[in-house]
């Protein structure tokens, strides 16, 4: 009787493949040889699993994409007792940024798509849904900080959580780069989680 095939894991396997290449490589690293050998399959195998090489890069994204996502999600849902507001978000923002050395691969990668997102539509979809999806969890840590009054309520999430977002993303561009230190790009986050607790004055 012929052994059955788990798709789901070979396809999970090229994925990760492709990510190693793309963070030891970058982007140009990805051909149907390279990927195949890295996943210890068949040439073939990667042929079976994915029609065309963009289908490829276009699972391999979404895989980092959940991958980033349920990361800090994980983060929220292990507190097993009420945390401030600003210390989830500090905590959120951290995880999104990919400071730490574990996700320095992952950040080599999460760019690689960026940077190649202008002549893929399909794979600036999906970096557009993820973010929007950042965005959105952002935006309810804010509003819980709110909620909680840590926050003040004058503060708009939607317009906060753009500006954090956009600083994380940058930080880690900066963290790869060796402007910043991890160190110092946790400073940087949290100075401006710290200026959401002023309460602004009142200018009228």
């Amino acid at each position: 009787m012929p052994r059955q095939v788990d798709y789901e894991d070979r396809r999970r396997r090229i994925a990760e493949a492709v990510c190693t290449l793309i963070a030891h490589s970058g982007m140009e690293a990805v051909s149907l040889r390279d990927v195949a050998a890295q996943a210890g399959v068949s040439m073939g195998a990667v042929q079976r699993c994915f029609r065309t090489k963009e289908d490829m890069l276009l699972f391999a994204l979404e895989h980092i994409s959940r991958d980033v996502s349920e990361r800090a999600n994980r983060r929220i849902a292990a507190t097993s007792t009420p945390q401030a507001a600003s210390t989830l978000l500090s905590h959120t923002l951290a995880e999104l940024a990919l400071l730490d050395e574990a996700s320095k691969a992952q950040a080599h990668v999460w760019l690689a798509f960026v940077a190649h997102a202008p002549v893929s539509e399909k794979l600036a979809a999906v970096l557009h849904d993820t973010y929007a999806k950042l965005h959105g969890l952002i935006a309810w840590l804010i509003r819980y900080g709110q909620d909680t009054r840590e926050f003040p309520e004058i503060l708009d999430p939607d317009r906060e959580a753009h500006t954090l977002l956009a600083v994380a993303d940058g930080l880690t561009v900066h963290v790869l780069a060796g402007h910043h230190s991890p160190a110092t790009a946790l400073a940087t986050l949290q100075r401006h989680i710290d200026r959401l607790l002023e309460e602004p004055s009142d200018c009228s």
